[in-house]
């Protein structure tokens, strides 16, 4: 009851938000003057929900629905495509009554079908790495009539809200989507604030406004245009030449700091800073001859100096991380500078030798090159030059694109990778659950009874403040096991033309970039 008091509560908030935020267009030329364009180095890998765990989601969260979503300022999923609560006291049975008219841009009718068609297909064809890893406690789902959904859960967990909340969740037409395999037009379909006008690989995606979209969101805006770059420089080159309005995602730290300085050929240019709970990690192959030795992982636990990598590569930018749930999350710990304080060359040297590890180790590490920002380059080689400079380690480093990056570690082989985590929800559950388990979202199996059995727990607490206990034993377990190993945690910058409002408001609590918030500020 509470939950659904909530959602009533919010849908009020953004009723009010509505007649309040209204504007008018300044001119005849308002419909030119209101389409967006958005700079990212963050590319789809696939256009498919039922494949992406990934930074798709920033794409997803325009053009699809999903049941719940995170408007700008909530800490709790809040209605969308429909309205929900737990319709028993023990988690497991959670329902859902859907908006009346939901239709798709195809023409097609949104209900009670099309939303147990969209989970459903995720479980069946089960792509390696993909989000069915988040839907490990569903049973089943039930429809009753056109607009009521039922998720049976095999144990209770007070998390599925916000699972459902995640852009891997949205809902899809049945008659293009199929159920038992990928959708591999290239195309598009959802119901969410925008439709996908075109889509060009690596370029650009162009939305247009979906007249008969019904949810949460207030648009701001007519068009919006999200440009790919893979180089951070071409595209704060971009911005500067009004080429593009905002740059979402992949700005580097010597660029945050020149927009910080206002310099006098930068005073056209804005930057908004927020809170970000987006880690930076490494993972280590356990099947590795090298990696898969846990006295090489805590040597390198021992030996890397975080302090040296934000300051050197991120120049204030990020913060070190010392936990896999980071600061402002509840249940976050610094048990890895606990456990190993201060970078020690000696104290790693003892390690390896106790485990008869007497000649230098040799690893490879990866890293994706088109995914994270230009540089995610720079902090690959900062890395081996700290793990070199003790003489302990021989390290190469090799980058790949994402889509085959992505290929390279699902089938597990790097020795050790670099990856990034931006959360699918504020919850620390959300920090943890995804790397743990046979089918994790890293493509190396991780099994962890111990800490199942913590998630196990702490998904019986409706109360996410009250599950601080389960997740600092859980973090204790993987300094234990060393199979990750947190290296920093980033702030959130959007930088934009001084013309653009809604900047602040842009990114949600899973820092996805909710594009309907840009603006004119001339024409709104």
């Amino acid at each position: 009851m509470f939950y659904r008091t909530c959602l009533q509560a919010a849908a009020a908030l953004a009723s009010i938000s509505l007649l309040a935020g209204c504007g008018l267009f300044s001119d005849e030329d308002a419909d030119r003057e209101q389409k967006i364009s958005v700079g990212t180095t963050s590319e789809p890998s696939t256009l498919d929900p039922a494949a992406a765990w990934d930074g798709s989601w920033e794409l997803y969260r325009n053009v699809f629905q999903t049941l719940v979503s995170f408007p700008t300022g909530s800490t709790v999923p809040q209605s969308d495509a429909a309205e929900c609560r737990f319709a028993d006291t023990a988690n497991k049975v959670f329902e859902c009554e859907l908006r009346e008219g939901l239709t798709f841009t195809n023409g097609d009718k949104l209900d009670a079908t099309a939303v147990k068609h969209s989970i459903d297909r995720i479980r069946t064809i089960a792509v390696q790495g993909g989000p069915k890893g988040l839907l490990g406690s569903l049973d089943k789902v039930e429809t009753t009539g056109d607009r009521i959904v039922t998720f049976r859960l095999k144990t209770a967990d007070a998390t599925f809200p916000f699972i459902l909340a995640t852009p891997a969740m949205s809902i899809v037409p049945p008659s293009e989507y199929p159920a038992d395999k990928l959708r591999e037009d290239g195309k598009l379909t959802g119901s969410g604030p925008y439709a996908l006008a075109s889509y060009e690989k690596g370029e650009r995606a162009e939305l247009t406004r979906f007249a008969k979209y019904k949810g949460f969101a207030k648009i701001k805006n007519d068009a919006v245009t999200i440009r790919y770059f893979q180089d951070s420089a071409l595209m704060m080159t971009a911005l500067k030449k009004q080429e593009i309005d905002a740059i979402n995602r992949g700005l580097t730290a010597e660029q945050v700091v020149e927009l910080q300085e206002k310099k006098p050929e930068n005073d056209h240019l804005q930057l908004v800073e927020t809170v970000g709970a987006d880690i930076r990690y490494l993972v280590f192959n356990p099947s590795d001859p090298g990696a898969g030795k846990l006295a090489v992982r805590r040597a390198i636990a021992q030996i890397v100096d975080r302090g040296a990598l934000v300051e050197k590569v991120y120049k204030g930018t990020a913060e070190p991380l010392y936990s896999m749930v980071p600061k402002g999350i509840a249940g976050h710990t610094t048990e890895f500078f606990d456990r190993y304080g201060e970078p020690d060359v000696k104290k790693a040297e003892e390690i390896l030798e106790d485990a008869g590890i007497t000649e230098p180790v040799s690893l490879s590490f990866w890293y994706t090159t088109d995914r994270y920002g230009s540089a995610t380059a720079p902090e690959f080689a900062e890395l081996k030059r700290q793990l070199e400079a003790t003489g302990l380690f021989k390290i190469s480093i090799q980058g790949k694109p994402w889509a085959e990056f992505q290929k390279g570690y699902q089938a597990g082989q790097y020795p050790v990778f670099g990856r990034g985590w931006f959360p699918d929800f504020p919850d620390p559950d959300n920090f943890i659950a995804p790397f743990v388990g046979p089918n994790n979202v890293l493509g190396t199996p991780y099994e962890a009874p111990e800490i199942s059995e913590q998630l196990v727990q702490s998904r019986r607490e409706s109360d996410r403040g009250a599950v601080t206990k389960q997740f600092e034993k859980a973090q204790e377990i993987l300094v234990d096991d060393v199979r990750l190993l947190p290296l920093w945690q980033g702030k959130l910058y959007v930088a934009a033309s001084e013309e653009i409002g809604g900047g602040e408001r842009s990114l949600d609590p899973q820092t996805v970039m909710q594009v309907w918030e840009l603006y004119r500020k001339a024409s709104w």
